[in-house]
């Protein structure tokens, strides 16, 4: 079954419904209550919010790790507004499947198989990824030489990761100041310094 997507990819169509999702730590992660809604048939958002909290309060006395692999991710609701939405990646939709008994299991299964194909074609093809936020960052306002500065440092992260990889330098706050230097190099601030600076009033 073929996904069919809007033209900045933050929703999903499943049999006619739609399922948010967003792109976070180089995955797309989905709207587990539109996931909920589709499975189960609930007729509201807050029928399907009601189900998925009882399930995960299940899924929790169970020792499951699902509900704590969540993230609450900003995504548009029917009104136009964000509003933070429980999420889970690829993986973990499949285990929410799993819990919940639905004659619709199995074609959303292959439907979500089918949405990530597209994850699988820019790990065998790197330019399809750097095509796809060259996109995004474009449909999001951002100028083309700050979309060109984001990419190339996007590319040179990558092989200086690879390079540290390969000399056994493995800690994450190492690779934090990889990042700030590089962030330094090209926009003139570190990641942090950029935060601060975003977060100032305008006067």
């Amino acid at each position: 079954m073929v996904a069919s997507k809007n033209k900045d990819q933050a929703i999903v169509v499943f049999e006619s419904q739609k399922i948010r999702r967003d792109w976070y730590q180089e995955e797309w992660w989905f709207s587990v209550v539109d996931v909920v809604a589709v499975l189960t048939e609930q007729p509201t958002p807050l029928k399907a919010r009601k189900y998925w909290n009882k399930l995960a309060q299940r899924l929790r006395d169970e020792g499951s790790e699902v509900v704590t692999n969540c993230h609450r991710l900003k995504l548009q609701a029917a009104d136009g507004k964000k509003y933070k939405t429980d999420c889970a990646n690829t993986e973990g939709i499949f285990r929410i499947i799993q819990s919940i008994p639905s004659p619709k299991a199995e074609p959303f299964k292959r439907w979500l198989a089918a949405v990530g194909y597209e994850r699988v074609q820019e790990i065998e093809n790197p330019e399809l990824a750097q095509e796809r936020m060259k996109n995004l960052y474009e449909q999001k306002g951002y100028p083309k030489d700050w979309i060109d500065k984001r990419l190339r440092g996007m590319a040179i992260r990558q092989n200086l990761t690879d390079e540290w990889q390969a000399r056994g330098i493995k800690e994450q706050k190492d690779y934090a100041i990889l990042t700030a230097e590089i962030s330094k190099a090209t926009f003139g601030m570190t990641p942090g310094e950029y935060k601060k600076h975003k977060n100032i009033p305008a006067k």
